[in-house]
């Protein structure tokens, strides 16, 4: 398998200034979107950089009515003791992501279920995808639910962004947006609904990206504090790279 980084997954968002040390992304069409709008350093900043870097943050986010401020680290790179101890002290939420990748052929086969159904989101079946999808966002809040509509709808008009909607005895169930790249499929925001959880959806919706894009290396990221990645790497999946994140919102 070739190495895999996290340059290879889609970034929604628009580069907007860049310098040696950092990328800013910025998305004006989603702006509390978090992970649209951000900025990644590009090596280890030291204190004093930071802290530079996340006034100008704050204040471009200020001038936009943006409550947070969100920091990626450079990948495979632990935070210096003394930046996540003045991380820790100024009350940001620290994280990190796990990147995993896997040949179609070596997730383990899922033995068909009749009671789902598993499919391409198309003109027929894309307001169920919407519906699915409303349920889920408005955890976030209605006004992220309802700023994701659109979003929703100019994925559905790419050409390299295929969603994918699954169905429980004849119940939309779960979803799953998979961008498709030159050598790779992104599976991004595997969702099922709680309600029809531990009945093999989360794998049926894997196994149709498996054969649907099976000349693709299927990628994928975890949260490194949650528990699915540990189902991903039962499942064949590969540890490819992490990355330290950093959050702040502000009341």
């Amino acid at each position: 398998m070739k190495n895999l980084t996290f340059d290879h997954i889609y970034t929604i968002g628009e580069q907007v200034a860049e310098t040696d040390l950092y990328t800013h992304f910025h998305y004006p069409e989603m702006l509390i979107r978090y992970d649209s709008n951000f900025i990644q350093f590009k090596k280890m900043p030291n204190l004093q950089e930071f802290q530079q870097t996340a006034h100008y943050l704050r204040k471009f986010h200020q001038e936009r009515g943006q409550k947070h401020v969100k920091f990626y680290f450079p990948e495979n790179e632990k935070l210096p003791s003394e930046l996540k101890e003045y991380l820790q002290k100024e009350k940001y939420d620290i994280g990190f992501m796990e990147l995993y990748a896997i040949q179609p052929d070596q997730f383990p086969k899922t033995n068909a279920n009749p009671k789902i159904e598993v499919q391409l989101v198309t003109n027929q079946n894309f307001n169920t995808y919407l519906e699915l999808q409303y349920e889920q966002d408005r955890e976030y809040g209605k006004a992220f639910a309802d700023q994701k509509i659109t979003l929703h709808q100019k994925s559905f008009d790419s050409n390299h962004i295929h969603q994918v909607i699954a169905f429980y005895k004849g119940e939309p169930a779960g979803s799953v947006d998979v961008i498709v790249g030159e050598e790779t499929a992104e599976i991004d925001s595997l969702y099922v609904k709680e309600t029809f959880r531990n009945n093999g959806i989360a794998r049926h919706i894997q196994q149709f990206v498996m054969n649907t894009f099976s000349d693709k290396t299927s990628i994928l990221l975890a949260d490194g504090d949650d528990t699915p990645r540990e189902m991903y790497r039962k499942q064949n999946y590969e540890f490819q790279g992490y990355k330290y994140e950093a959050t702040k919102v502000y009341e």
